[in-house]
C-alpha cells in the first residue's frame, strides 16, 4: 500500500484546522496540525509533511516569516490562507515562496483540489529535477539530445537546457524551481514574442492553475533576479500587455 501523504495544517482557529483535517483525511492524506508559528516550524522537521497549509495571521511568528524560514531549507510547497484579500499581500506570499493563497472564508472541497493540484505540480517538477540529475553534470552533457528534441536553447552568456531542468549564465549554473525554468525557456524560444500574463499562465501552469496573473509577475521578479540580461537580450516588459524575451 503506498503511503500517505502528509499535510500539516498551520492556524491557531482550531475549528478551521479541524475541518481542513476532515475533508484531507476523507481523501487519504494523513494530517498534522499546529495552532502557532513556533510550534509550526518545530514539528515541520519532525513531521516531514508533503505540503502545508499556512494561516497569515498566527499569534507570534506570523505566517510569512513562516514561509520565510521553511523556504531557507526546503521547497515544500505551501498553500497560504488568510482573511487579507489585497493584492499586495497575495504578492508577498508569492515572493516568500508560496505556491498557491486562498482567501478565508473558503470552500474546504476547493482547498483539497487545489492540495491536489499543487501536488502534481510539484511531484512532476521533482522528478523531472530528479532525471535531470541523473542524467547529467555538465552543461553540454545531453546537449545533442536536447537540439534533436528542440529543448536546448543558446544565447550569449545563457544555456537553457529543458531536457535536464538546468540553466547556465555566465558560466554558473543557476538553480530554478521548474516553474521559473519552464517560463524562462518558453520565452526565449518565441524571441521579441510579447506574451500576455493569461497567455503565460496557461501556457506554464495550465488550465487547473486557480492563481490570479500576479503569480506571473513574482516569477519574473525571481527570473530577473538571477539572470540579469545582457546588452544582446533581456526579459522585458511591455507595459500593458506582458512580457517578451527580447534579442538584438
Amino acid at each position: 500500500m503506498a503511503e500517505k501523504q502528509k499535510i500539516l495544517i498551520v492556524d491557531d482557529d482550531t475549528s478551521i484546522s479541524e475541518l481542513i483535517s476532515l475533508y484531507l483525511e476523507k481523501e487519504m492524506f494523513d494530517t498534522e496540525c499546529a495552532e502557532d508559528g513556533e510550534e509550526a516550524l518545530k514539528l515541520f522537521p519532525e513531521y516531514k509533511p508533503n505540503l502545508v497549509i499556512l494561516d497569515l495571521m498566527l499569534p507570534g511568528i506570523d505566517g510569512y516569516e513562516v514561509c520565510r524560514r521553511l523556504r531557507a531549507t526546503s521547497q515544500v510547497p505551501v498553500i497560504m490562507l488568510s482573511a487579507k484579500g489585497e493584492t499586495f499581500d497575495k504578492v508577498l506570499g508569492l515572493e516568500l515562496g508560496a505556491d498557491d493563497y486562498m482567501i478565508k472564508p473558503f470552500e474546504s472541497k476547493e482547498l483539497v483540489a487545489r492540495v491536489k493540484a499543487v501536488l502534481r505540480r510539484y511531484q512532476h517538477g521533482q522528478e523531472q529535477l530528479a532525471s535531470a540529475d541523473a542524467q547529467r553534470t555538465h552543461a553540454s552533457g545531453d546537449g545533442d539530445e536536447a537540439l534533436r528534441n528542440g529543448n536546448f536553447i543558446e544565447y550569449t552568456d545563457l544555456i537553457i537546457n529543458k531536457t535536464n531542468y538546468s540553466v547556465f549564465y555566465k558560466g554558473h549554473a543557476i538553480e530554478m524551481p521548474p516553474k521559473e525554468l519552464e517560463l524562462l525557456f518558453f520565452l526565449a524560444s518565441s524571441p521579441n514574442q510579447v506574451f500576455t500574463r493569461e497567455q503565460l499562465l496557461d501556457h506554464i501552469w495550465g488550465y487547473e492553475f486557480a492563481g490570479d496573473s500576479r503569480t506571473v509577475d513574482v516569477h519574473i521578479k525571481r527570473l530577473r533576479e538571477k539572470i540579469s540580461g545582457t546588452p544582446e537580450w533581456e526579459i522585458s516588459t511591455v507595459w500593458g500587455i506582458g512580457y517578451k524575451f527580447r534579442v538584438g
